[in-house]
Parts: structure tokens; C-alpha cells; sequence
């Protein structure tokens, strides 16, 4: 179920007059959070709050990271709830990771890639039992690493996390927030870029952002226009709007179309 989940958006678990709010947005999938939105002295009460009922969305609970004070009790109160999965933060050991994602009892596990370290393991990490897909902390990951958090230096990155997946045969990742709140072509722009180099869904941090990350990962009219002709070219080689199609492109258009 997470596996096809687009545009994720994130409500902060303290916030439980949101809840239903966030629901309510377009988004497909509510990541209740307990790591960043929430600051240390809110940790207990946001734990308090936590609950799947306010919707019948898949709900995602980002715990607090492995060695944190809040980490042992946000695992112990997933286990108590109907969750769609546990996004962990900074997953950077496999084996620290593996010791997450057998603690949940067959919960699927979102591992949030955010750091050198992290990037280093993504490949043993997607291949871990339990881990059902790889998310990409890109702010995070910036600050790690002190580079710009544009496209042109976080290019490697999304692409080690889409082959990193593919080799684990695990759903493509989630690509990380665009952090211009206003500005819903910035999202869109961002997610069209994610979805050109093989990702399927990019986490939202403001509602405006979640129509427009749908959009970019939707295959537009003439997508789908090209796919049919394509696919009903027959078999073999041949030739399509001037453009040689074979099997590969075939299995491109067929994707387009299970897409759709």
C-alpha cells in the first residue's frame, strides 16, 4: 500500500486538531511526526496524541531515530496502532536498521536516507527484510554533507536512492520536501524532476503542494497518446513518430499506461 502512495503529507503528532485537517487535503497517505515538528519537551504529549481513526488514508508514523530518548516508546506505541508503516530518520547502520524493522513484527518500514552515512548503506539498507521503501531526507542530507540543496548536487543522490530500490526490487523512493511553502509550481517542478529519474512520490510539507505533486507524477495526455501508439505497433522493431520502438520502449509504455 505505501509502495504506490504519491504525495505523503506530514502533520506534526502534536498537533491533533490537524489530523483530520490533513486528511481532509487530497494528500493520499498522513505521516503523523514525532521527529522534526515536534520539539523535545512536546515529545510525551505528541506521543499521546497518536491515533489511525481520523481517517481511512494509509496513516505513516516518522519515529524518532535510533540512540534518541524517544526512540524505544515510539516504537512500542506503533506496535499498538493500525499503521500503514514506520518512516525511521536518519537510517545509516543496516544493522541498526534491521534491528528497527524486526522490533515491528512484519510493520513495513520507510527508511529515510539523510545522511553520507545513510546514502553509503541505501543499497544493504533496501535490501533488508521489512523495509518496504527507501525516502530521501534531502534538507538533512544538505546539511550533512554542507552542500546546496539544489538539483545539480543532490543529482547522484536520487539517483543511487532509485538504484539502490531497483535492486532491492522495492518500490521506487520518495523523494524529500520542497521547502518553498507558497509556491505550488516549485513542487511541481521538483516532483517532475524526481519522477524523470525513476522516483514515484515526493513527501509534502503544505497541502497547496499536494495537487501539484499528483499532477507531476500522473502521466500527462500525450503520455498516454504515445503509449498507445506505441503498443500498437505490433512486435519487433519498428518505427513510431519517427523514433525506433522495440521491446525496452514497449515496457516503457506499458508502464505509462499501469500508471495511469
Amino acid at each position: 500500500m505505501v509502495g504506490t502512495v504519491k504525495a505523503p503529507l506530514f502533520v506534526p503528532a502534536n498537533r491533533p486538531d490537524r489530523f483530520a485537517k490533513a486528511a481532509a487535503t487530497g494528500t493520499d497517505a498522513v505521516i503523523l511526526d514525532l521527529e522534526d515538528a515536534v520539539a523535545p519537551e512536546d515529545k510525551v504529549t505528541a506521543r499521546s496524541n497518536l491515533t489511525c481513526g481520523f481517517t481511512d488514508l494509509p496513516v505513516v508514523l516518522r519515529v524518532n531515530a535510533t540512540g534518541t530518548p524517544w526512540h524505544v516508546k515510539d516504537l512500542a506505541a506503533a506496535s499498538k496502532m493500525s499503521l500503514a508503516a514506520v518512516m525511521l530518520p536518519k537510517s545509516e547502520n543496516p544493522v541498526s536498521v534491521a534491528l528497527v524493522a524486526d522490533s515491528l513484527k512484519g510493520l513495513p518500514l520507510i527508511a529515510l536516507i539523510e545522511t553520507a552515512e545513510g546514502l553509503a548503506n541505501a543499497r544493504a539498507i533496501a535490501a533488508l527484510p521489512g523495509v518496504v521503501r527507501l525516502a530521501f531526507g534531502s534538507v538533512d542530507f544538505c546539511a550533512d554533507l554542507g552542500c546546496a540543496h539544489q538539483r545539480d548536487a543532490l543529482l547522484s543522490a536520487r539517483c543511487e536512492l532509485v538504484l539502490a530500490s531497483r535492486l532491492a526490487c522495492i518500490a521506487p523512493p520518495l523523494d524529500g520536501v520542497t521547502v518553498q511553502l507558497g509556491d505550488p509550481d516549485a513542487a511541481f517542478s521538483d516532483a517532475r524532476h524526481a519522477r524523470d529519474l525513476g522516483m514515484t512520490g515526493k513527501l509534502c510539507i503544505h497541502p497547496r503542494q499536494i495537487a501539484p505533486v499528483k499532477q507531476a507524477f500522473a502521466p500527462t495526455q500525450e503520455d498516454l497518446s504515445w503509449a498507445r501508439r506505441v503498443l500498437a505497433s505490433g512486435e519487433g522493431a519498428t518505427r513510431v513518430d519517427g523514433a525506433m520502438v522495440d521491446e525496452p520502449i514497449r515496457i516503457k509504455a506499458r508502464r505509462i499506461l499501469q500508471g495511469a
